[in-house]
């Protein structure tokens, strides 16, 4: 018999009720037939007692914001996923790290590639004051990082990897309609691969949709999605480059 911790459901007012906020938008105007649309199609997807909370218009379209109930569960000794957020090195623990096994400063160049402007996830891990009181890579002594900032085609991300003689490249990537940013990573991959970088150099990649089951599938070394601070990366970094010496 399961345990009441092991067995769990989406969490609202009480342990169990399984109450989800669920968000769309439907591509037809706001108003009385697009609001009954969006409850039957919730109820479809298997949510009960759904409640439309907030609909607005956006010039043609509509957006939703609705509650209900899931009868599903998991079962946590089933979930087979390894926790690895407590492994990471401190600040200091990685420099030390990189100085007594490496000897030297790890080179890691950081850009969000192809039409991608968003920089606020790469800013996070690679600028010198970093996020939620991590310090970010530029900060860290024995790591020599160079943030080459939005919309870089990755033809230069390369080209500045093997100028610089990168040992890691870091890319952020957002997902963007149609899934371009799928296109995008890929073609990277395949580019260090022509260009015979691939097997000397870390590729990593992050956003809010990445996570190491994607990455290995399109040919990068780890995946980073969200929660992701530099400590995280860095400590990485550190024990691949050893593992690869």
């Amino acid at each position: 018999m399961r345990s009441k911790d092991q067995v769990i459901k989406p969490y609202g007012d009480a342990w169990g009720d399984g109450q989800v906020q669920l968000s769309f938008t439907l591509p037809i105007p706001a108003g009385a037939k697009a609001m009954e649309a969006a409850k039957q199609l919730a109820t479809q997807m298997g949510f009960e007692g759904v409640q439309v909370t907030s609909m607005k218009d956006l010039y043609g379209f509509s957006h939703f914001i609705l509650y209900g109930s899931t009868k599903y569960s998991v079962d946590l000794e089933q979930i087979a996923v390894r926790d690895t957020s407590d492994e990471a090195m401190s600040f200091d623990e990685v420099n030390a790290f990189i100085e007594a096994e490496i000897g030297r400063k790890i080179v890691v160049v950081g850009a969000c590639t192809g039409t991608d402007a968003h920089t606020v996830g790469l800013d996070a891990i690679m600028n010198m004051k970093g996020f939620d009181g991590d310090y970010g890579l530029e900060r860290y002594p024995m790591i020599e990082a160079h943030n080459l900032g939005s919309q870089v085609p990755n033809e230069v991300l390369l080209r500045k990897a093997r100028e610089l003689k990168a040992d890691a490249v870091l890319v952020s990537q957002v997902v963007t309609q149609k899934n371009v940013h799928i296109q995008n990573l890929t073609e990277l991959v395949e580019m260090a691969e022509a260009e015979g970088l691939r097997r000397d150099l870390i590729m990593i990649v992050g956003g809010p949709r990445i996570d190491r089951a994607l990455a290995a599938e399109l040919g990068y070394d780890a995946g980073f999605g969200p929660g992701t601070t530099a400590r995280h990366v860095s400590t990485f970094l550190a024990r691949e480059l050893v593992r690869k010496l």
